[in-house]
């Protein structure tokens, strides 16, 4: 098993990055404002109880009354009711940027995602990227808020302290700041320590989880292969590198713990016996001794709050160079500046919608040159395309479809049936050459808009854990329950569909998991079909089908495609007998061209795959039928 790049610490703070992070709090300055106020106001009321302290014990060791005690205790009460607001303050806001960074990042990625072509998910995989939507962005936003949070009232408790001590009793104070830099140097020293062994113990923990999640997905194949023993063994080996990474982890923490616990000990200590000969001098009151001792104990938290967010910080930069590249990522495949100036001057210049009529599909289906405008013909010119740099996958491809034509291709796996029907869908554009659009080079024209004219069935269609009406919906989200049953009953799906539990009701589960192959493939047609397309592409949607859904899905190929530009992928070729131009491609060239018979009558390359292919069935077809 192939694991994930673990991200490396980074040891220097990045604050460039952190900068162009911090735009998405400055997003939320009413919350921010509000945030970094009650932080500082808090760390100068933490700062304030140890003076309401002083004042009491000096009035109750000079000989005061209960009465003396009544101003420090209403102070006490003052500042504790504060305390109280700023709280319920800072974790509204704390928690309401949280909230709103991980939105504005998870949206701007998502947006992001949905704008980059089909190369950049070649390279990328869907793990990599989901992480990035979900642990990445998460952590971020959470450093963003508390840690904001965090460094802002430790570093004010700590000038608040700093400032008071000296103020009361500068010797004193001068013996307490003694115990910062030991104090600094063990926590940072750890912190990063604890920091490392914390990441190792995520990336055991990830390597598990895939490990449960291929143990569960793969048991047939275990089974099958008799792996039990050694994939329990691997596992085994997993757990114990997980245990080894977490009892180090346990081991900093109680070294940790107690050393910081004894510096502030000495702190304390010295404080105490410099402090309790000034009181028995009588050059100091008890007061500021006791004052002193709680500066003194106080010191640890704030210094380890800042030291646990700066490791944390340093730790995230990984995380925060993944989604500030992914944020910067741009789509190779998008309108140019000519093409949007268009779209913007033709949307100004459209009359206003009617009631029965959305003014974004008016806008979506307008072509550049100010007509919503019918494909009626797609032309490839002098295409050459490539995947990289190595192997051209077309070469100088030529072909031209009118409206209303099915054009089949067919041929050895990689010769380049998929790519040509990726370069009309505009999924990847032509290294060199033209695909045209009614004579206008497709780039002329609103990419948004050629996609929307597109309906394309794919060999393993995807549905979502919905109902049937939902999953043929999500080709045209405003269709109605009416033009969702025109679209079943023209693709050969409503009969099956009306035979479910609950017909259109019905939810299908997770990929379509309660339905057949054949039955997800007729979903998928009617939910093409729904948005009315002008070009229509299926590819290989017949091969993983049994013969009779096949036979359903000839049927309404005839009546969908009619009146469109159509592409079909085919494996088996039966499926495209009636198709107006049969392609064979092999290596980026079209090798043999024309209609069946002509094929037939030429005894090429396409005569030996359908005679070889006819054999095939039908000697499956007798062993089915001796069986």
């Amino acid at each position: 098993m192939t694991n994930p790049p673990e991200e490396e610490f980074q040891s220097k703070i990045n604050f460039d990055l952190w900068r162009r992070i911090f735009r998405f709090a400055l997003n939320h300055k009413r919350l921010l404002i509000p945030l970094a106020a009650s932080a500082i106001v808090l760390s100068l009321i933490d700062a304030a109880y140890p003076i309401i302290t002083m004042m009491a014990v000096d009035i109750v060791h000079n000989g005061g009354v209960a009465k003396d005690l009544i101003p420090p205790a209403l102070l006490f009460l003052g500042l504790s009711v504060t305390l109280a607001a700023l709280v319920y303050v800072f974790i509204r806001c704390a928690g309401g940027i949280s909230h709103h960074i991980a939105y504005d990042i998870k949206r701007d990625c998502f947006k992001r995602l949905q704008e980059l072509e089909f190369a950049f998910y070649d390279k990328q995989p869907t793990g990599w990227l989901i992480s990035r939507l979900t642990a990445d962005c998460d952590r971020l936003s959470r450093i963003m808020a508390w840690g904001f949070l965090d460094v802002m009232w430790g570093s004010f408790f700590v000038f608040a302290m700093t400032i008071t001590m000296l103020i009361i009793n500068w010797k004193l104070a001068l013996i307490v700041l003694a115990t910062l830099p030991p104090l600094i140097a063990i926590s940072v020293y750890f912190q990063k320590r604890m920091l490392l062994t914390s990441r190792l113990i995520r990336k055991h923990n990830a390597r598990i989880t895939a490990s449960y999640n291929e143990g569960i997905a793969g048991v047939k194949t275990t089974k099958t292969l008799g792996r039990e023993t050694e994939n329990l063994n691997e596992f085994e080996g997993m757990s114990e590198d997980m245990y080894s990474a977490s009892v180090r982890r346990a081991f900093l923490s109680a070294v940790y713990l107690p050393l910081v616990m004894l510096i502030g000990s000495v702190g304390s200590g010295l404080a105490l016996w410099y402090g309790g000969l000034d009181v028995l001098d009588e050059t100091i009151s008890l007061g500021v001794l006791v004052a002193f001792i709680s500066y003194a104990g106080n010191f640890f938290h704030p210094i380890n709050q800042i030291a646990t967010i700066l490791a944390e910080i340093q730790g995230a930069q990984a995380a925060g160079e993944r989604v500030m590249s992914l944020l910067a990522t741009e789509p190779k495949i998008k309108d140019s500046p000519e093409v949007l100036q268009k779209i913007a001057q033709r949307s100004a210049e459209l009359q206003p919608a009617t009631p029965l009529q959305d003014p974004s599909t008016q806008i979506a289906t307008l072509a550049i040159d100010g007509y919503a405008t019918h494909i009626n013909e797609i032309q490839f010119a002098d295409v050459t395309f490539s995947y990289n740099e190595k192997e051209q996958v077309l070469k100088r491809f030529n072909l031209t479809v009118k409206r209303g034509q099915t054009i089949a291709l067919v041929g050895p796996s990689g010769g380049g049936k998929s790519t040509i029907v990726s370069l009309v869908s505009r999924f990847y554009e032509p290294d060199s050459g033209e695909v045209r659009l009614n004579g206008t080079d497709y780039r002329q024209r609103s990419l948004e808009w050629l996609q929307g004219q597109l309906g394309i069935v794919l060999q393993t269609p995807h549905l979502f854990n919905g109902s049937v009406k939902e999953n043929i919906r999500y080709g045209r989200l405003e269709a109605t329950d009416e033009e969702i049953r025109d679209a079943a009953q023209l693709v050969n799906a409503h009969d099956f569909i009306m035979k479910l539990e609950n017909g259109y009701d019905t939810t299908i589960g997770e990929g379509g998991a309660r339905l057949s192959t054949g039955e997800r493939q007729l979903i998928s047609f009617a939910r093409a079909l729904i948005a009315n397309p002008q070009i229509f592409i299926m590819d290989e949607a017949t091969s993983s089908i049994d013969t009779e859904t096949e036979k359903l899905i000839q049927d309404g190929m005839q009546r969908v495609f009619d009146g469109r530009i159509s592409f079909v992928i085919a494996h088996r070729l039966s499926t495209i007998r009636s198709a107006d131009q049969i392609l064979v491609i092999n290596k980026g060239e079209i090798e043999e061209q024309g209609t069946h018979q002509e094929l037939l009558a030429n005894r090429g390359h396409y005569y030996e795959l359908y005679v070889n292919q006819f054999r095939r069935e039908g000697e499956t077809l007798a062993i089915e039928e001796a069986g």
